[in-house]
Protein backbone atom coordinates (compact mmCIF):
# COMPACT_ATOMS: atom_id res chain seq x y z
CA UNK A 1 0.00 0.00 0.00
CA UNK A 2 2.79 2.02 0.99
CA UNK A 3 4.48 1.46 -2.43
CA UNK A 4 1.18 2.55 -4.16
CA UNK A 5 0.85 5.94 -2.27
CA UNK A 6 4.88 6.70 -3.16
CA UNK A 7 4.29 5.84 -7.03
CA UNK A 8 1.14 7.99 -6.86
CA UNK A 9 3.11 10.59 -5.59
CA UNK A 10 5.83 10.41 -7.78
CA UNK A 11 4.24 10.39 -10.64
CA UNK A 12 1.43 13.22 -9.88
CA UNK A 13 4.94 14.86 -9.25
CA UNK A 14 5.45 14.04 -12.89
CA UNK A 15 2.97 15.31 -14.53
CA UNK A 16 2.95 19.15 -12.20
CA UNK A 17 6.89 19.62 -13.86
CA UNK A 18 5.25 18.73 -17.00
CA UNK A 19 2.21 20.82 -16.88
CA UNK A 20 4.90 23.32 -15.70
CA UNK A 21 6.63 22.86 -18.62
CA UNK A 22 4.14 23.72 -21.35
CA UNK A 23 1.27 25.84 -19.65
CA UNK A 24 2.01 29.53 -20.93
CA UNK A 25 4.68 28.53 -23.55
CA UNK A 26 5.16 29.29 -27.07
CA UNK A 27 4.23 26.43 -29.22
CA UNK A 28 7.18 25.14 -31.43
CA UNK A 29 6.86 25.27 -35.16
CA UNK A 30 5.92 22.39 -37.19
CA UNK A 31 4.66 22.02 -40.53
CA UNK A 32 3.64 18.70 -41.45
CA UNK A 33 1.87 17.49 -44.98
CA UNK A 34 -1.94 16.43 -44.69
CA UNK A 35 -3.58 13.04 -46.64
CA UNK A 36 -4.05 15.34 -49.60
CA UNK A 37 -0.21 15.81 -49.33
CA UNK A 38 -0.91 19.36 -48.36
CA UNK A 39 1.78 20.53 -45.77
CA UNK A 40 0.78 22.75 -42.58
CA UNK A 41 2.86 24.64 -41.06
CA UNK A 42 1.79 26.25 -37.53
CA UNK A 43 2.94 29.69 -37.96
CA UNK A 44 0.10 29.65 -40.79
CA UNK A 45 -2.56 29.61 -37.97
CA UNK A 46 -1.52 32.56 -36.11
CA UNK A 47 -4.01 35.16 -35.53
CA UNK A 48 -6.29 31.71 -34.72
CA UNK A 49 -7.12 29.75 -31.55
CA UNK A 50 -5.34 26.37 -32.72
CA UNK A 51 -6.76 23.10 -31.30
CA UNK A 52 -3.80 20.73 -32.13
CA UNK A 53 -4.71 16.79 -31.62
CA UNK A 54 -2.85 14.17 -31.38
CA UNK A 55 -4.81 11.30 -32.00
CA UNK A 56 -4.67 7.47 -33.78
CA UNK A 57 -7.46 6.07 -36.07
CA UNK A 58 -8.03 3.35 -33.92
CA UNK A 59 -8.52 4.59 -30.74
CA UNK A 60 -12.19 4.66 -29.69
CA UNK A 61 -11.90 7.93 -27.73
CA UNK A 62 -10.46 9.48 -30.56
CA UNK A 63 -13.06 8.28 -32.81
CA UNK A 64 -15.79 9.42 -30.35
CA UNK A 65 -13.53 13.16 -29.93
CA UNK A 66 -13.92 13.89 -33.85
CA UNK A 67 -17.86 14.52 -33.73
CA UNK A 68 -16.83 16.94 -30.89
CA UNK A 69 -14.04 18.59 -33.11
CA UNK A 70 -16.82 19.09 -35.94
CA UNK A 71 -19.43 20.10 -33.69
CA UNK A 72 -16.03 22.70 -32.96
CA UNK A 73 -15.62 23.32 -36.11
CA UNK A 74 -19.61 23.82 -37.12
CA UNK A 75 -19.80 26.21 -34.12
CA UNK A 76 -16.94 28.24 -34.43
CA UNK A 77 -16.27 28.31 -38.15
CA UNK A 78 -12.32 30.36 -38.73
CA UNK A 79 -12.31 31.39 -35.67
CA UNK A 80 -11.07 28.11 -34.57
CA UNK A 81 -8.15 26.23 -36.40
CA UNK A 82 -8.15 22.14 -36.08
CA UNK A 83 -4.81 20.17 -36.88
CA UNK A 84 -5.29 16.37 -36.09
CA UNK A 85 -1.77 14.81 -35.62
CA UNK A 86 -1.88 10.87 -36.75
CA UNK A 87 0.57 9.45 -34.23
CA UNK A 88 1.08 5.79 -34.69
CA UNK A 89 3.31 4.24 -37.14
CA UNK A 90 0.38 2.07 -38.33
CA UNK A 91 -1.36 4.94 -39.49
CA UNK A 92 -1.21 5.57 -42.97
CA UNK A 93 -2.98 6.95 -45.98
CA UNK A 94 -5.61 4.27 -45.69
CA UNK A 95 -6.38 3.96 -42.10
CA UNK A 96 -6.48 8.12 -42.01
CA UNK A 97 -8.58 8.29 -45.45
CA UNK A 98 -11.27 5.61 -44.07
CA UNK A 99 -11.18 7.61 -40.82
CA UNK A 100 -12.16 10.78 -42.77
CA UNK A 101 -14.75 9.03 -44.33
CA UNK A 102 -16.12 7.03 -41.50
CA UNK A 103 -16.19 9.73 -38.87
CA UNK A 104 -16.95 12.44 -41.47
CA UNK A 105 -13.57 14.63 -40.37
CA UNK A 106 -13.97 18.16 -41.91
CA UNK A 107 -10.16 19.44 -40.58
CA UNK A 108 -6.98 18.02 -41.53
CA UNK A 109 -5.37 15.05 -40.32
CA UNK A 110 -1.25 15.45 -40.82
CA UNK A 111 1.22 12.57 -40.69
CA UNK A 112 3.78 12.36 -38.03
CA UNK A 113 5.54 9.29 -38.79
CA UNK A 114 8.76 10.49 -37.92
CA UNK A 115 6.98 11.61 -34.49
CA UNK A 116 8.61 15.23 -34.48
CA UNK A 117 5.12 17.15 -33.57
CA UNK A 118 5.66 14.64 -29.88
CA UNK A 119 8.87 15.72 -29.42
CA UNK A 120 8.57 19.35 -30.09
CA UNK A 121 5.79 19.22 -27.51
CA UNK A 122 8.47 17.80 -25.09
CA UNK A 123 6.39 14.60 -24.36
CA UNK A 124 7.53 10.79 -24.65
CA UNK A 125 3.94 9.32 -23.91
CA UNK A 126 0.80 10.70 -23.71
CA UNK A 127 -3.03 9.54 -23.73
CA UNK A 128 -4.59 9.50 -27.26
CA UNK A 129 -6.89 11.62 -27.93
CA UNK A 130 -4.19 14.82 -26.26
CA UNK A 131 -4.62 18.07 -27.36
CA UNK A 132 -3.61 21.46 -26.88
CA UNK A 133 -5.16 24.62 -26.90
CA UNK A 134 -2.53 27.29 -28.80
CA UNK A 135 -4.01 31.06 -28.50
CA UNK A 136 -4.13 33.68 -31.68
CA UNK A 137 -0.42 34.68 -30.70
CA UNK A 138 1.21 30.60 -30.72
CA UNK A 139 0.83 30.34 -27.16
CA UNK A 140 -0.21 26.98 -25.28
CA UNK A 141 -3.07 27.90 -23.40
CA UNK A 142 -4.47 24.77 -22.77
CA UNK A 143 -3.00 20.69 -22.12
CA UNK A 144 -5.45 17.74 -22.21
CA UNK A 145 -4.79 13.83 -22.21
CA UNK A 146 -7.69 11.86 -22.61
CA UNK A 147 -8.66 10.65 -18.64
CA UNK A 148 -11.03 10.21 -16.19
CA UNK A 149 -9.78 13.84 -14.81
CA UNK A 150 -10.90 15.45 -18.36
CA UNK A 151 -14.25 13.75 -19.66
CA UNK A 152 -16.02 16.71 -19.58
CA UNK A 153 -13.33 18.32 -22.11
CA UNK A 154 -13.50 15.37 -24.56
CA UNK A 155 -17.70 15.32 -23.92
CA UNK A 156 -17.82 18.92 -25.14
CA UNK A 157 -18.99 20.94 -22.94
CA UNK A 158 -15.84 21.88 -20.79
CA UNK A 159 -14.26 22.25 -24.36
CA UNK A 160 -16.66 25.03 -25.38
CA UNK A 161 -16.37 26.55 -22.39
CA UNK A 162 -12.60 26.44 -22.41
CA UNK A 163 -12.59 27.76 -26.39
CA UNK A 164 -15.08 30.56 -25.71
CA UNK A 165 -13.04 31.71 -22.37
CA UNK A 166 -9.64 32.27 -25.54
CA UNK A 167 -11.82 33.72 -28.07
CA UNK A 168 -12.80 36.21 -25.44
CA UNK A 169 -9.15 37.20 -24.10
CA UNK A 170 -9.19 34.67 -21.32
CA UNK A 171 -6.66 32.35 -20.51
CA UNK A 172 -8.02 28.55 -20.66
CA UNK A 173 -7.81 26.13 -17.06
CA UNK A 174 -3.94 24.88 -18.45
CA UNK A 175 -3.20 21.46 -18.07
CA UNK A 176 -5.56 18.60 -17.13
Amino acid sequence: MRTNITLCAILLGGAALFAADTANRRAPGFALPDSKMEVHDLADYRGKLVILEFMQTTCPHCASFAGILNEVQQKYGDRVAILAVANSSHDNQNTVAQYISGHQVRYPILFDAGQMAYSYFRSQSFDNPHIYLIDANGIIRGDFGYGPMTTEIFEGKALFAEIDRLLAGGAAQGKK
